[in-house]
């Protein structure tokens, strides 16, 4: 029987035993699940400021994990070796019991962590295990923090909100034209940002590709329209390098990165240069 994925806009239409278009949800005849529940590709304990976020917490690590698969199909992607795998990637299974209980060991140690970061690749696509690890965080005192695209429904995003403490949201771009580009939304990421903001800590980041989202006037509306949330919405804006099947482009300048730094710093009061 055909079941339709309610996690994101694709709103993947399923037959028993298909797996949608981020490679990691699957109808299993009774429900969508995640078939990358609880399987990590990556862990590694990180400063919070490689989220990035500065204003979260700032000094402190934070343990992060990612799993396979994403919902939208950059072609600039800077881990593309795990975003755009499938289930038969190569993996650790951990439940979201041990993750909890690795992450307050590393709590109590001499560096410290404050919870667990699911990043790497998209983490609404393993909604259920964020959404389960996150629970159990919270019961010790952790947090939880997510990277993401911000491409998820509505309805998703705010039942899981209660049990997010910080967000780190790429904004690709300020145009409809770059999320047609990428096979995203970009009304989808606009709301995302909107709902989080009135929830939990969020900063917000762009990565900058030359001629494809460099110009000054789209910063501008980028900075402004962000300020109307709040001010103090921390940006981040990133120097691209060339990646997976965009090698065609050169660096993006650094002196490009910091003049869009200084536009948007006329409607933001936190704005940083990022991979510069």
């Amino acid at each position: 029987m055909k079941k339709t994925c309610p996690i994101c806009p694709h709103h993947c239409i399923l037959n028993e035993g298909e797996v949608g278009k981020c490679r990691a949800r699957m109808n299993d005849g009774e429900n969508i699940i995640d078939i990358n529940y609880g399987r990590l590709t990556s862990i590694a304990l990180d400063p919070i400021e490689k989220k990035p976020l500065y204003r979260f917490h700032s000094g402190s690590w934070i343990l992060s994990v990612g799993s396979f698969g994403c919902n939208l199909n950059c072609p600039f992607c800077q881990n593309y070796s795990i975003s755009m795998a499938d289930s038969t990637f190569d993996t650790k299974d951990i439940t979201p019991e041990n993750l909890t209980a690795l992450a307050l060991d590393l709590a109590q140690r001499e560096r410290g962590n404050i919870g667990v970061a699911f990043t790497y690749n998209e983490p609404f696509i393993s909604y259920e295990f964020v959404r389960d690890t996150s629970k159990l965080l919270h019961q010790v005192g952790l947090k939880s923090v997510l990277v993401t695209n911000g491409t998820v429904a509505e309805k998703p995003l705010r039942d899981i909100l209660p049990l997010i403490d910080a967000m780190n949201i790429d904004l690709k771009a300020f145009n409809a034209k770059f999320y047609d580009w990428i096979g995203g939304n970009f009304e989808t990421v606009k709301k995302t940002i909107e709902i989080a903001a009135q929830s939990c800590h969020i900063e917000v980041t762009t990565l900058i590709i030359p001629g494809e989202n460099d110009g000054v006037e789209e910063m501008k509306a980028e900075a402004q329209w962000l300020s109307s949330i709040s001010e103090d919405i921390p940006l981040h804006i990133s120097r691209f390098f060339p990646r997976y099947k965009v090698t065609n482009k050169p660096p993006t300048p650094v002196e490009t990165v910091y003049n869009l730094v200084n536009v948007a710093k006329n409607y933001l009061n936190y704005v940083y240069a990022g991979n510069c």
